[in-house]
């Protein structure tokens, strides 16, 4: 068992949280994950996520239960190394280096009746991880994000997944002109308060590409440079608008529901 705090275990782990994250996550091919759900949904994965290295404290390791982890290299630490070691400020004793996975455009199935979600300069982590959740609730085939998004694998994120990370294919850093060559005749849609089309009643027989802007300075067919319909959430209420997550799990749900041919 680990005990020293000044463990390269410790260190290793911290680089993946840190101020510097990103560029580690970028530089390993790794990041982390805690808790319980995530480690239920990384062990049934087939195709995403794998688990690199399994770190337990005795009160994690109390949590498992019945979750088989012969295969998985398994580390053991005192609750002051994983309370060192851990994002939250109350840790399961749970935590997880995971690889982040290479997934291929040219093998990503999007059928005429299925969408995905882009997602163009996306900054806050818990609507990014809230809105990843709710596309696969919804059943998007994919969520890509632009360059200059919220770096889909940081800690807030993989919390905010609740899981999903496990269950749907991201792509980063991709721009929406080299998206759509991949997805043969695929229409746009972009979500805006001013637009006379309804996200009730869209409809189309193409794969559709549902784009969503930063929660500051949106997005515009302008700036991506597309050809795109704009469609508005019909709202009966007095609210000015809505929060980024709850507008775009509306706009997949209505698409989830819809033919759409």
């Amino acid at each position: 068992m680990i005990e020293s705090l000044q463990s390269p275990h410790v260190g290793r782990v911290k680089a993946l949280i840190g101020s510097r994250g990103s560029k580690e996550r970028s530089d390993s091919g790794l990041f982390v994950a805690e808790g319980i759900q995530s480690l239920r949904e990384a062990l049934a994965s087939q195709t995403g996520p794998a688990i690199e290295t399994l770190y337990l404290s005795p009160a994690g390791a109390t949590r498992i239960g019945k979750q088989d982890i012969s295969e998985v290299n398994v580390i053991e630490v005192s609750d002051p190394v994983m309370q060192e070691m851990a994002s939250t400020v109350t840790p399961q004793g749970i935590l997880m280096l995971c690889s982040i996975p290479a997934y291929s455009l040219t093998k990503l199935n999007v059928a005429p009746e299925s969408f995905v979600i882009y997602l163009d300069r996306i900054q806050d982590p818990g609507n990014a991880g809230t809105i990843l959740r709710s596309a696969d609730a919804f059943g998007a085939r994919a969520v890509i994000t632009s360059p200059g998004s919220v770096d889909m694998y940081s800690p807030k994120v993989v919390r905010s997944t609740a899981g999903s990370l496990w269950h749907i294919p991201v792509f980063e850093a991709l721009e929406l002109k080299d998206l759509i060559t991949h997805i043969d005749k695929a229409e746009c849609i972009v979500l805006s308060s001013h637009a006379s089309e309804s996200i009730v009643n869209f409809r189309s027989s193409a794969p559709c590409i549902a784009i969503f802007g930063n929660e500051g300075a949106g997005t515009s067919t302008n700036q991506l440079a597309i050809n795109a319909r704009t469609v508005a959430i019909p709202m009966s209420g007095q609210a000015e608008s809505l929060n980024l997550s709850a507008a775009a799990s509306i706009v997949m749900f209505t698409l989830s529901q819809s033919s759409r041919g």
